[in-house]
C-alpha cells in the first residue's frame, strides 16, 4: 500500500482485537526461491468486542489454502488483508489453517523472512511477521508458538527458532528437521527463525536461582574467534539482571545469531536474539574500544528485553517506549556498573547525554517531533527514534531519581507482579513505580509527570540567582517553558527534578540550608520544579556562590543560566559533579563559537579558513590544567578537550550557515592544537598502552586521550609544516598492536589532510579487505573527512563505485552515504547544492530496495528550515524532488511530507 492510500493510525482509536489467537503451529519448508509456510492457529472471538469479520494482515504472500476446522471456507482479499466472515459463532476456539508461499531471496527490505549470504533470517519487529504468513500482526495478540523447520541438511545444517529444541532428525532426500517450542506466550513481532551454515560458541551457566542454562553465540564459520567478548557480555548481563532486579533467565537456552544484513542493531526475539555483526564480532585486531563498549551495551540491551519487552510487552506500538525507553535505561545502568569507578560512570553518563543533545534535542525541535508516546503515525518504522529510546530512558531515569534506587527496585517488582505475561501501557509502568512509593514526589505528581509521555519538545529551565551579602542569603528562581511542536502549540508544566549544589569562589562545596530549615544539610539536593516557576532561598551563605545546576543531567531539559566566564572556569576547575565540570568547559567553548560565528569582523580566507585566535588565554590555560591534572581520568580529559560538534553548535543558532560553523570550529580546534602542542606531546607519551590489550574503562580512556593527542599533533603539524609527528603517526599506524591505536593513527592522518593519508588508507584496505566490519570503518572515515577543498563529495561518489561497496547491505550504505549526508555537515552542505542532489538520488535509490534505510537517510534534512540561504532553498527543492516520486514508500513519504510542512 503506497502513501496515497495510507491513513494515519491514531492512538486514541485503539481497540482490542476482535479475535484472540491462543496458539500457533508453524511449519516451514525453507527454500530461497519459494518457502512454504503452513500456519495452524487456534482462534477465538473476543467476547468483549462487537461481532465482525476476521481481518488478517499479509504482504507479498502467495495464498494457496484456507481451512476452518479442517474444511474449506470462503474468503476475500482486500488490499493487504485476508478477510474471513463465515466463521463459527460463540466463544469456543476454532482451528484456522493458512498455507502460503514467499520468496525470501527477493526480499531486499530485510523485513519478514529473507536470505543473507545463503542463510535464512527473520526480522519481525515491528510489522514483519505479516510478510511470513497472514496474521493479527499486533503486539497485544500473544500466543503460544510451536515451530517445525525443514530444509536441506547440506545447505542449512543449523535450524533455530524461539524457545527450546524439543525434537530433531533426518528426512528423505537429504533434508532434516527441527521442532522448537516456546514455553512463553509472545506477540508475533518476537518470532524468529534462522537456518544456515553456522557455528557456535557455547557456555553452560548456573543462575543464582540454581537453574542451568546453555548460552550460544552463532556466527558464520571463520568468525568464531571474534565472539568471546559477546559471550562474556551476555554472561555479565544475566548476572547483573539477577543481582540488580532479581530477574532470572527463564529459558533452557539463550541464543544470539549474527548477520551482516540487518536494518537495526539487534532484535530481542524471545530466546533467539538476531544481531547485526557490528554488535557481536570483536577482536583487538579488528575492533576498537568503542566497538567493544557498544557490543557490551547492545548485548545487555537485548538480553534485558527478555523481561522488559518480552515477558511484559506493549499493548500497541504507541507504547513502544514502554519497552525501549525502560530497556535503554537498564542498559545504561548496566554499562555504568560495569565501568566500575565513579569517574568511569560519569564518562558513560556524559556520552549518553551527548547522544541525547546532538540527536534527540534536534528531533524535538524539528518536523518529526513527537512525544515519547506518539499520538499518530503512518509508518511505525519511522518511530524507532531517539525520542522513543534515549528520551524515553531519561523519563525512566527521572522516575528513578524521584523514588530512589531502592524505591525503583520496589516499583519494578510490583510492575512484574501485576503485568507478567501481559501487553500493557506506559501508564501501567508509571503507576506501578508510583504505587510502590506512595510518599514519593512521583506519586504526589503522577498525573502531571505523565506529561513527559504526552508532550513533545524539550523544556527550557531558566535559572536566575541573586545574592544578598548582608543577609547571607542566596535566592534562586527556576522557571520552565516549552516551545510549540507540530500539533501541540501549548504546553503545560512538566515535573522536572533539578539536582543542584553551590560552590564558593574557590570551588569549595557549600552546605545547603533552605528557608525554614534548622540546620544545613548535604552539599547537594534535588528540588522538584512542578509549576511554571519556583523560588528557593538558601541561608547562611557566607560568600557569593556559583550555582552548579542540573547535576548529572537530572532531567532532559535545556538549562538557561547567565553564567559568567569566571563562574564557568570555577566549575570547570572544581565542581565535584563530573557532568557539570565537563558541561562548564562545553559552555565556554560553545559561547566562544557562537560569538565568533556572529562576528562579521572575523573573516575566512580564500581557503575557507579563519586565521586568527578565538579562544581567550584563560580558557586555554584551563584546558591545559585539565589535560595535565594528575587526578582526573584520561577518558574524562578526552571528553573535556573535545569541542562541541558542528551539529550541536548549529542547533544553538536561529539561522545556520554550515560552512561558517565548520570554519569557526576548525579555527578553535587548530588553536587548541597549536597552543597546547607540548602538552599534547606529553599526553601522547604518558598514555601509551603497555602490556596485553584490555577493553576496560581505564585502558580505553588512556587510548582515547592518546588518540586525541595524536590528532591534535597532526593538525598542528599541518599548520606549521612539521613532518615529525605525521611520520610518527604513520609509523604508529603500521606497528599498532590493536585496532584502536591503528585506527586512531589513520584518522589523525586523514583528518589532518596529510599526504601520508593515502598510502595509509591503501595499506589499511590491503590488510583488512576481507573483513566487512573493518572495511565499513575505512569507508566511513573517508566519507566523513572534513576537507574544505570541496573534494569530499567526489571522493564519496568514487567510493560508491568501489568494488567493495554494496548498497543493498545496510552497514555498507550507512558507512558511506550516511557518514557523508548525516555526519559531515561541513562537506554535505555545499553552496552549489551538489550534496543535496546526491542525497535525493540516494534516498530514491535506497527506497526501491529498503524503505527503512531510505527513511533514515531522508531525515538528514529534517532541519532544513534553519539553514541560511542559499542552502535553505536548495535543501527544500531536494526534499520536494523526493516527495514528487509517485511510488514512494510510506516510510519515506511520511518523513519528507512532514519535513516540507515545517
Amino acid at each position: 500500500m503506497k502513501e496515497g492510500q495510507a491513513k494515519a493510525i491514531e492512538r486514541l482509536d485503539y481497540a482490542p482485537p476482535a479475535f484472540w489467537i491462543d496458539s500457533v503451529d508453524l511449519t516451514f519448508d525453507l527454500d530461497p526461491a519459494k518457502t512454504r509456510v503452513l500456519n495452524k492457529m487456534q482462534v477465538r472471538r473476543n467476547s468483549a468486542a462487537a461481532p465482525q469479520a476476521l481481518r488478517l494482515l499479509g504482504q507479498e504472500l502467495n495464498l494457496a489454502r484456507v481451512l476452518v476446522n479442517g474444511a474449506g471456507t470462503s474468503f476475500k482479499i482486500e488490499g493487504d488483508e485476508l478477510v474471513l466472515e463465515n466463521l463459527p459463532e460463540g466463544d469456543a476456539p476454532f482451528a484456522l489453517e493458512i498455507f502460503t508461499t514467499c520468496a525470501p531471496a527477493k526480499n531486499t527490505q530485510l523485513s519478514g523472512l529473507y536470505v543473507s549470504q545463503g542463510t535464512f533470517f527473520t526480522q519481525c519487529e515491528a510489522e514483519g511477521f505479516r510478510r511470513i504468513t497472514y496474521f493479527l500482526d499486533r503486539p497485544d495478540v500473544m500466543a503460544s508458538y510451536q515451530v517445525l523447520l525443514r530444509a536441506s541438511k547440506a545447505d542449512y545444517p543449523v535450524l533455530l527458532s524461539n524457545g527450546n529444541l524439543v525434537e530433531s532428525g533426518e528426512l528423505d532426500d537429504g533434508r532434516h528437521f527441527a521442532r522448537w517450542q516456546d514455553p512463553h506466550k509472545k506477540p508475533s513481532y518476537l518470532f524468529a527463525l534462522v537456518a544456515g551454515k553456522l557455528v557456535a560458541r557455547e557456555q553452560q551457566i548456573t543462575s543464582r536461582a540454581g537453574n542451568k542454562h546453555l548460552l550460544q553465540v552463532w556466527v558464520r564459520p571463520g568468525d568464531l574467534g571474534k565472539t568471546e567478548h559477546a559471550m562474556n557480555s551476555l554472561m555479565a548481563s544475566i548476572a547483573w539482571d539477577e543481582a540488580r532486579f532479581g530477574l532470572t533467565l527463564d529459558l533452557e537456552r539463550f541464543m544470539i545469531v549474527a548477520t551482516s544484513d540487518f536494518n537495526m542493531g539487534a532484535m530481542e526475539n524471545k530466546g533467539l536474539n538476531i544481531f547485526n555483526t557490528k554488535y557481536v564480532l570483536a577482536s583487538e585486531a579488528t575492533a576498537t574500544d568503542t566497538d567493544f563498549a557498544n557490543i557490551e551495551s547492545v548485548v545487555g540491551h537485548e538480553y534485558f528485553h527478555n523481561w522488559t519487552g518480552n515477558r511484559v510487552t506493549c499493548r500497541d506500538w504507541f507504547q513502544l517506549s514502554l519497552k525501549e525507553g525502560l530497556t535503554v535505561f537498564r542498559d545504561q545502568e548496566f554499562s555504568q556498573d560495569m565501568a566500575g569507578s565513579p569517574s568511569a560512570r560519569a564518562v558513560k553518563r556524559i556520552e549518553d547525554v551527548r547522544v541525547l543533545r546532538t540527536a534527540q534535542f534536534p528531533e524535538d525541535a524539528g518536523p518529526m517531533a513527537h512525544p515519547v508516546r506518539p499520538d499518530s503515525y503512518v509508518e511505525i518504522n519511522n518511530f524507532y527514534t531517539v525520542t522513543i529510546y534515549e528520551k524515553g530512558a531519561e523519563v525512566v531515569r527521572m522516575q528513578h531519581r524521584l523514588v530512589g534506587r531502592e524505591g525503583f527496585a520496589r516499583g519494578m517488582k510490583l510492575y512484574f507482579e501485576r503485568h507478567d505475561g501481559q501487553a500493557v501501557t506506559c501508564d501501567d509502568f508509571a503507576q506501578a513505580i508510583a504505587d510502590a512509593n506512595p510518599a514519593s514526589p512521583l506519586a504526589l505528581h503522577l498525573e502531571q509527570f505523565k506529561r513527559w509521555y504526552s508532550q513533545a519538545g524539550t523544556p527550557h529551565v531558566k535559572a536566575v540567582g541573586q545574592y544578598d551579602a548582608d543577609a547571607g542569603r542566596y535566592t534562586l528562581t527556576l522557571s520552565q517553558s516549552c516551545a510549540a511542536t507540530p500539533g501541540q502549540p501549548n504546553k503545560l508544566p512538566f515535573v522536572i527534578p533539578v539536582a543542584l549544589g553551590l560552590l564558593d569562589a574557590q570551588g569549595k562545596a557549600l552546605p545547603l540550608q533552605l528557608d525554614g530549615e534548622a540546620t544545613a544539610g548535604s552539599t547537594e539536593r534535588t528540588v522538584v520544579l512542578t509549576e511554571e516557576s519556583l523560588t528557593l532561598g538558601f541561608v547562611n551563605v557566607t560568600s557569593q556562590p556559583v550555582p552548579s545546576l542540573l547535576r548529572g543531567f537530572s532531567a532532559p531539559v535545556v538549562l538557561d543560566h547567565d553564567y559568567s566566564d569566571t563562574e564557568l572556569l570555577t566549575l570547570l576547575a572544581h565542581d565535584g559533579d563530573a557532568f557539570n565540570r565537563w558541561e562548564a568547559g562545553q559552555r565556554l567553548m560553545l559561547r566562544i563559537a557562537i560569538n565568533a560565528i556572529a562576528d562579521s569582523t572575523i573573516t575566512e580566507g580564500a581557503n575557507g579558513q579563519i586565521d586568527q585566535n578565538l579562544l581567550p588565554d584563560a580558557l586555554v590555560q584551563a584546558m591545559r590544567a585539565v589535560l595535565r591534572h594528575p587526578q582526573l581520568d584520561a577518558a574524562f580529559k578526552e571528553l573535556v578537550l573535545t569541542l562541541p560538534s558542528e551539529s550541536y553548535i548549529a542547533e544553538q543558532l536561529t539561522q545556520v550557515d554550515p560552512q561558517r560553523v565548520h570554519a569557526v570550529r576548525e579555527a578553535l580546534r587548530l588553536q587548541l592544537a597549536l597552543s597546547l602542542q607540548a602538552d599534547w606531546a606529553w599526553a601522547w607519551d604518558e598514555h601509551q598502552a603497555s602490556g596485553a590489550y584490555r577493553p576496560d574503562a581505564t585502558s580505553s580512556g588512556r587510548r582515547a586521550l592518546a588518540g586525541l593527542a595524536l590528532a591534535m599533533l597532526c593538525l598542528a603539524a599541518r599548520a606549521t609544516g612539521d613532518e615529525v609527528w605525521p611520520g610518527k603517526t604513520y609509523q604508529r599506524f603500521k606497528i599498532a598492536a590493536n585496532m584502536t591505536d591503528r585506527f586512531n593513527a589513520l584518522s589523525a592522518l586523514v583528518m589532518s589532510g596529510h599526504e601520508l593519508a593515502q598510502p595509509a588508507l591503501a595499506r589499511f584496505h590491503a590488510l583488512f579487505k576481507d573483513d566487512a566490519l573493518v572495511l565499513d570503518k575505512w569507508f566511513a572515515l573517508q566519507a566523513g573527512s572534513t576537507d574544505r577543498g570541496g573534494n569530499v563529495l567526489p571522493a564519496v561518489k568514487a567510493l560508491l563505485k568501489h568494488p567493495d561497496f554494496h548498497i543493498k547491505n545496510p552497514n555498507r550504505a550507512r558507512s558511506v552515504i550516511f557518514s557523508y549526508c548525516s555526519a559531515n555537515p561541513g562537506a554535505f552542505h555545499r553552496r552549489d547544492a551538489a550534496g543535496y542532489v546526491f542525497w535525493a538520488e540516494r534516498v530514491l535509490e535506497l527506497d526501491a530496495l529498503n524503505p527503512q534505510v531510505a527513511a533514515r537517510l531522508a531525515r538528514a534534512l529534517d532541519r532544513w528550515s534553519k539553514l541560511a540561504e542559499p542552502y535553505r532553498t536548495a535543501a527544500r527543492e531536494a526534499i520536494a524532488r523526493v516527495a514528487a516520486k509517485a511510488d514512494l514508500s510510506n516510510d519515506v513519504r511520511e518523513v519528507v511530507t512532514r519535513a516540507l510542512a515545517d
